[in-house]
């Protein structure tokens, strides 16, 4: 049950961050921070779904949303802190996706997709240090993290 439930989280913010750029209201650090504070709760749903059967997993994934959950808010909140991390922010939210690619394809070694979730992660973060550095579209990097989200929850309810 806890599961589907993650899985169809995911499904949903990843469907709620490709709406937010699309819509253009919102600014870039907003959308930044948006999509960061998304992982965030995802990354601490999952570690207190896997906290049963996998502690060590569960207190990174859990430690990892909780730092992210504060440079989300720092993101949303604080426009001088986006100006300080301007430069970084693009390299960060694919150091980010990497990570939590790497730490689900980690956790979810049992699972029939875990592998697949994994490798999507690092392949999308990959891909948005490199969209990143020669496109400056909070559109098309804010799309690159719910691609991500939508494909680990799919993976999720489907495994």
């Amino acid at each position: 049950m806890k599961s589907k439930i993650v899985s169809i989280l995911a499904i949903i913010f990843g469907i709620m961050i490709i709406s937010f750029p699309i819509l253009g209201v919102v600014s870039t650090a907003s959308i930044i921070g948006l999509s960061i504070l998304f992982i965030s709760i995802f990354a601490m749903i999952v570690g207190i779904s896997i906290m049963d059967y996998n502690t060590y997993g569960s207190i990174v994934d859990i430690s990892l949303g909780v730092v992210l959950l504060i440079l989300s808010i720092g993101l949303i909140f604080n426009p001088s802190l986006f100006g300080f991390l301007a430069e970084i922010t693009l390299y960060l939210s694919g150091i980010v996706l990497i990570i939590a690619g790497m730490i689900s394809l980690i956790n979810n070694r049992s699972s029939k997709f875990g592998f697949y979730i994994g490798i999507a992660g690092i392949v999308l973060g990959v891909c948005y240090i490199i969209i990143g550095t020669y496109v400056n579209n909070p559109i098309i990097l804010g799309t690159l993290i719910g691609i991500w989200l939508i494909i680990s929850g799919v993976l999720r309810l489907i495994g």
